[in-house]
């Protein structure tokens, strides 16, 4: 009798304490989860997008001839003043080679000028020799006039004669030096490039000189070589007269107006910019973000409204960060959008009571991509989970992970 009390009352504790650790190891533990405190203080609403800085205005300077382009020994930064900074010098083109077919009518022309020369040379000895008897006529002519043994028409006649021969000598030798000028064109045809390299030192060189007064943004053509009219040389600005343009959705775009305010990070410096929208662009573009998918753009102007000497150290394309302040207050009440979470059409958030995740819905204002306006829902100092997982619904206990 006593071994199957015993018996029993082993049994007993035994199977005490398997429903006791069943019961613990069943028992309802509070969900650890971060909690934050219902805020109020200043809220400011932007508009982000990356944007890059550019001088307002840049000049291209470019050849206003076909020429050959000495190489260029102005860099990028240096200082120009219009019409007195020699940019570039241009030469003459070297001519081309000739094929054989071009050179042999080259040749045959050259032949064709000398012989056409050598005639001219001898029709102007022609016409001497005609002056010379003409002037010999007319000499006895005014001998014989004065013993009245000719005429005054015959005298008449040898004048005319003479002042004839006089006009031919004039005309060939006109023509000679025509055939001259024929004969060097002539032989220029067969100028060689090799031939032209000993005549380049002669040629004068045709200066361009800088168009603007600024500092040279960039070198487009630094080599010595073959330019044409029109091609660009060198760009030029100046660094102190920048503005950012950054493209903003279109629908983030009508939201922006001239005159609102700019904050500029990411450019560098320990502290932000301040900027002024100076207009937005009426037409839109099409671009391809980073996702392959198109979206409809618009540039925004901002410019710089902090003195110079902070922004110095910024040029002519460089990154930035520009927020345009679409609305600020100081004093609202505001949670961060991870603590919200969508129901259908109503926001609602866990507001932590007595230890437990209390579903609360609240009425949002204006928002900024990290905090939240709370116009109504919650007070200030309440404490609201962060992140809620599944595993909060309404009624859950709660703990802080810290306490946790």
């Amino acid at each position: 009798m006593k071994a199957s009390r015993r018996r029993i009352l082993v049994w007993g504790v035994l199977l005490g304490v398997l429903v006791l650790g069943i019961g613990f190891a069943f028992r309802p533990t509070p969900v650890a989860v971060d909690l934050t405190a219902v805020t109020q203080g200043p809220l400011v609403v932007t508009a982000d997008e990356e944007g890059e800085t550019r001088i307002r205005d840049v000049f291209v300077l470019s050849s206003p001839i076909t020429g050959h382009a000495l190489r260029i020994d102005a860099e990028a930064g240096d200082q120009v003043f219009a019409g007195e900074t020699v940019i570039a010098r241009i030469e003459p083109l070297d001519p081309e080679f000739l094929d054989v077919r071009t050179e042999a009518e080259a040749e045959a022309a050259v032949s064709a000028a000398a012989a056409a020369r050598t005639l001219a040379a001898a029709q102007l000895e022609e016409a001497l020799a005609e002056l010379d008897f003409a002037e010999s006529e007319l000499s006895r002519a005014r001998r014989l006039i004065n013993t009245q043994t000719i005429s005054e028409r015959a005298l008449d006649n040898a004048e005319r004669e003479f002042r004839t021969r006089t006009a031919a000598v004039s005309t060939a030798q006109a023509a000679l030096e025509m055939r001259d000028f024929e004969l060097a064109e002539a032989r220029a045809r067969l100028v060689s490039p090799v031939e032209s390299l000993d005549m380049r030192g002669s040629c004068e060189c045709v200066p361009i000189f800088a168009n603007v007064d600024g500092q040279i943004l960039q070198v487009l053509h630094e080599s010595e070589g073959v330019v044409r009219a029109g091609e660009p040389l060198v760009e030029i600005g100046d660094p102190g007269d920048l503005e950012i343009v950054a493209d903003y959705l279109s629908t983030d775009a009508v939201q922006i107006e001239p005159g609102q305010a700019v904050l500029i990070d990411e450019w560098g410096g320990a502290a932000a910019l301040a900027g002024q929208v100076q207009r937005v662009e009426p037409f839109g573009f099409t671009k391809v973000s980073a996702l392959g998918i198109e979206e409809q753009r618009v540039n925004v102007v901002i410019g710089l409204t902090d003195p110079a000497d902070k922004w110095q150290r910024l040029g002519h394309g460089y990154r930035v960060e520009a927020r345009v302040i679409l609305w600020q207050a100081e004093e609202v009440v505001q949670l961060p959008l991870t603590a919200l979470f969508r129901d259908g059409a109503d926001w609602l958030t866990f507001v932590e009571e007595d230890g437990r995740a209390t579903r609360r819905p609240v009425t949002l204002g204006r928002t900024n991509g990290l905090q939240a306006e709370i116009l109504d829902g919650v007070v200030v100092g309440e404490q609201v989970v962060l992140h809620p997982s599944d595993r909060v619904v309404d009624g859950t206990r709660i703990i802080a992970r810290g306490d946790a």
